[in-house]
């Protein structure tokens, strides 16, 4: 079906507005914004997120320059290599690309907001997140929920030590033939559980983040200091939908190593081809990447959020069905 290319201006006006927000917000706490890359060999390894690929063939710079660069999923990797080499607490604004996503809340292009903050830990993480929730959506305060507590409340098991048996069976109550497909898959399972009986419930009364998921969805994440079965990694929840990722910083290049391997392994289960292991972020890691908090947030579902919509569609001039 072809769809009409006229570009959505609906909401142009806020968009700006918020665009405008996001960067006051950072200036005036001293954060410096760049501009990473969209296209770099640079490609860090997500398990179910898939990168654009373009072969350097296509650049007509060099013929004896073969290989493949990356349309980016996030400014992550450019950023924590400019950490490395000394930048201070950083921030951008920028399209990302992932292939394979469209629908009510994504779109193969969507508008990325991503920080570092040198020198900060988990709980500044949060609490700087916290902030920023609150200042643009105009809320009198946050709330922080264990990742752990939240799966006791609502299903009454623990996520982590429960029996994969349990966890399965709880899941088929929700969707049998999905469940079904992962079977042996805890972390898939518990996604189920998380996006379809608990995600729904969160941020309602106020922005929720949801904190230390289990270790084995750290993603690139230190282990947390808390609970030694959970990772530094928390979440921001508005409105029962997911806008934000945040991670008190993995600085351990062989750690990264041994997860990125892991992750090629589940993408080749899955039918995924597998994503370079050598790439430039991990060397620049073993130059010393510093203490920091990192959080990417999704500028499109905030302000779908925002403004009370229920598609990004909404919020944006064009989607991949119109561009």
């Amino acid at each position: 079906m072809k769809h009409s290319q006229t570009p959505n201006l609906h909401r142009l006006r806020e968009r700006a507005e918020l665009l405008k927000n996001l960067r006051q917000f950072f200036d005036g706490r001293g954060f410096f914004e760049v501009q990473p890359p969209c296209l770099s060999s640079d490609c860090v390894i997500d398990p179910y997120i898939d990168p654009l690929r373009v072969s350097t063939s296509e650049f007509q710079l060099s013929a004896d320059w073969e290989g493949e660069f990356f349309l980016q999923t996030s400014p992550e990797a450019a950023m924590k290599r400019m950490l490395a080499a000394g930048a201070p607490s950083i921030y951008s604004i920028g399209p990302v690309f992932r292939a394979g996503e469209q629908g009510e809340q994504h779109n193969l292009e969507f508008t990325m907001l991503e920080w570092y903050q040198v020198g900060a830990d988990v709980e500044q993480g949060i609490q700087l997140l916290g902030a920023l929730a609150s200042s643009i959506l105009n809320a009198k305060h946050f709330e922080v929920r264990p990742y752990r507590q939240l799966f006791r409340d609502a299903c009454g098991l623990d996520p982590i030590d429960a029996p994969l048996q349990s966890v399965l069976e709880y899941a088929r109550h929700i969707d049998a033939s999905l469940a079904d497909s992962l079977v042996e898959d805890r972390d898939g399972l518990l996604d189920l559980i998380l996006s379809l009986v608990i995600q729904p419930n969160l941020g309602h009364e106020c922005p929720t983040i949801v904190r230390d998921y289990p270790l084995s969805q750290a993603a690139l994440a230190k282990p947390s200091t808390q609970d030694g079965q959970c990772a530094a990694r928390f979440e921001l929840f508005v409105s029962g939908v997911e806008l934000a990722n945040g991670y008190d910083e993995l600085r351990d290049p062989d750690v990264l190593l041994d997860r990125f391997r892991a992750c090629n392994d589940k993408r080749q289960k899955t039918g995924r081809r597998p994503l370079p292991l050598e790439i430039p972020l991990l060397e620049a890691m073993r130059s010393g990447l510093p203490q920091c908090a990192g959080v990417a947030l999704g500028v499109d579902r905030l302000l779908t959020v925002q403004m009370g919509e229920t598609e990004i569609s909404s919020v944006m001039p064009f989607t991949i069905l119109t561009a």
